[in-house]
């Protein structure tokens, strides 16, 4: 053996060599797959917070159209059972305005997706108008309708503006802002002479 050469234990290589991996996912590993899940739930939040903020829902807007045309359909054939003279002109205005807001909405309602001959059948079910029909026709049966006309219809169109204010407050659409912005200003005049109506005015 040379005596210069220099002695190395047995394990030297072992020593200097990389330590084994343990079997195992590696840390670094799970961070970054744990990395990347976060980002994309915080991305899906970011995405549907924007989606509902910016857009009134479809439902809402296929309620609109089927409360509009119902309210519409309703109020023409009250023309023949109103009496007063009063009301009678308050439901001719009533008519008109509903005409114009069913065909104003068209371009607006298109341009968020929903077409007038495609509202959902639940929707149009349950805005078909039956439980106010059978409570107007039980009116007219008492001699009673013109009253009951009068209130019924204030509520309905209440219950109309509170739905428009809904969309309006959650679309970003300039044209359905606008449309409904103009169409509860005009309703509005048409329910105030609705609220303020007597049968023992003529």
């Amino acid at each position: 053996m040379n005596p210069n050469q220099e002695e190395y234990s047995i394990d030297y290589l072992n020593q200097i060599a990389a330590p084994a991996k343990k079997p195992g996912l590696d840390k670094k590993f799970l961070l970054l797959i744990g990395g990347g899940l976060l980002f994309a739930i915080i991305l899906v939040v970011v995405l549907v917070s924007l989606g509902n903020g910016g857009n009134a829902s479809p439902s809402k807007l296929q309620t609109l159209e089927a409360r509009i045309n119902t309210l519409s359909t309703i109020s023409t054939s009250a023309k023949q059972n109103i009496k007063s003279n009063s009301l009678r002109t308050t439901n001719a205005n009533l008519i008109i305005f509903l005409t114009n807001a069913d065909r104003d909405g068209t371009a607006p309602l298109l341009a968020a997706g929903v077409a007038k001959d495609k509202i959902d059948k639940a929707i149009t079910a349950a805005e078909s108008g039956d439980t106010l029909k059978k409570t107007l026709e039980d009116a007219r049966l008492n001699a009673t309708y013109d009253r009951t006309y009068a209130r019924e219809m204030d509520y309905q169109l209440e219950t109309l503006s509170a739905l428009m204010k809904g969309i309006y407050e959650s679309t970003s659409s300039k044209s359905m802002k606008d449309f409904l912005d103009t169409t509860d200003t005009n309703l509005a005049t048409i329910r105030k002479q609705l609220s303020d109506f007597s049968d023992t005015t003529s």
